[in-house]
């Protein structure tokens, strides 16, 4: 893991979700509200790549053509067990090159001035407690379900399956690549049941508390 030297924490957001947390939502909104570069999470359930929707696991199809990440982490957490573990040698090129796909696109918002958004890519592993501003949205598993079906426009036993796959994925990412627990509280300056309360709510909560953490103000630097 690079070591990221500290720098203002809030011109900088990590977004961490569980499936149906709305991270989706929330992420690229927050970078909308704030004039920032968004950066999109790297995990599919599905295998393929494909463009994102809302709630979604799959990459983003600029991903896809550049890397077989897809198949890469497919293969591992189908075979992933509950509790942190190591990797054995044979698997420890494919972790690092998961690890440095991930990696990249966190160091290209630092490079491009060291503000943005990320969803997912264990961000707030990579980046730790001293840069960034760190959020963690998840909620009850049948709530989320609900509310991942609402989002994705999903049947509630489509987004069940999608739920288990999906947690299981997001979890063995961190686990696999990193050793930490993404549900981990100690990871986050902030976290949030944005299945209690509506996604509007928890995007206007995130910026009270961004504005609190540091100068960024809505519009304050523009999109690349």
């Amino acid at each position: 893991m690079t070591e990221v030297q500290p720098g203002p924490a809030a011109q900088l957001i990590t977004v961490s979700a569980s499936y149906g947390a709305g991270g989706s939502v929330v992420a690229p909104a927050l970078a909308d509200r704030l004039g920032l570069p968004f950066l999109q999470r790297v995990t599919t359930s599905e295998g393929h790549p494909a463009p994102p929707e809302p709630c979604d696991e799959q990459m983003t199809a600029e991903e896809g053509k550049h890397t077989p990440v897809h198949r890469l982490l497919a293969s591992f957490t189908q075979a992933m067990p509950a509790g942190p573990t190591q990797s054995p040698p044979s698997t420890h090129h494919q972790d690092h090159h998961l690890r440095s796909h991930g990696e990249s696109g966190i160091h290209r918002v630092l490079a491009a001035g060291g503000g943005g958004v990320i969803l997912g890519r264990a961000a707030a592993v990579v980046l730790g407690k001293d840069r960034g501003y760190h959020v963690r949205l998840d909620g009850p598993p049948e709530r989320r379900i609900v509310q991942g079906a609402v989002i994705e426009g999903i049947s509630q036993e489509e987004a069940r399956a999608r739920l288990r796959a999906a947690d299981r994925a997001r979890t063995a990412y961190v686990r696999r690549l990193y050793r930490a627990d993404p549900a981990d509280s100690a990871l986050y300056h902030l976290m949030i049941d944005s299945t209690a309360i509506p996604l509007d709510t928890v995007i206007e909560l995130i910026l009270a508390a961004v504005r609190a953490q540091g100068p960024v103000s809505e519009g304050a630097t523009a999109r690349p």
